[in-house]
């Protein structure tokens, strides 16, 4: 019985480390996405905004979308 056990335990480890990395991947092509709009917003509009944790953290949440709205944040003036 403690084999049986023992191999539901490490089917359920293998399941949950495949969807976590299957996540992070989404998350790193969003990230990256995001960061290519960012980067060429800053280079044809010199826009100025910083590369920080929470600029790349929204990026990568909500990709081109996320940096769209960084960047509508640093027009108004609230932040970044």
């Amino acid at each position: 019985m403690a084999e049986l056990d023992l191999l539901i335990l490490i089917i359920a480890i293998v399941i949950g480390a495949f969807l976590i990395l299957r996540s992070i991947n989404g998350f790193i092509v969003n990230a990256i996405m995001g960061l290519i709009i960012l980067f060429l917003a800053n280079t044809i509009a010199g826009l100025g905004i910083g590369y920080s944790w929470l600029v790349i953290l929204i990026c990568g949440i909500g990709g081109v979308l996320g940096a769209i709205v960084v960047i509508a944040l640093h027009l108004l003036g609230l932040g970044f």
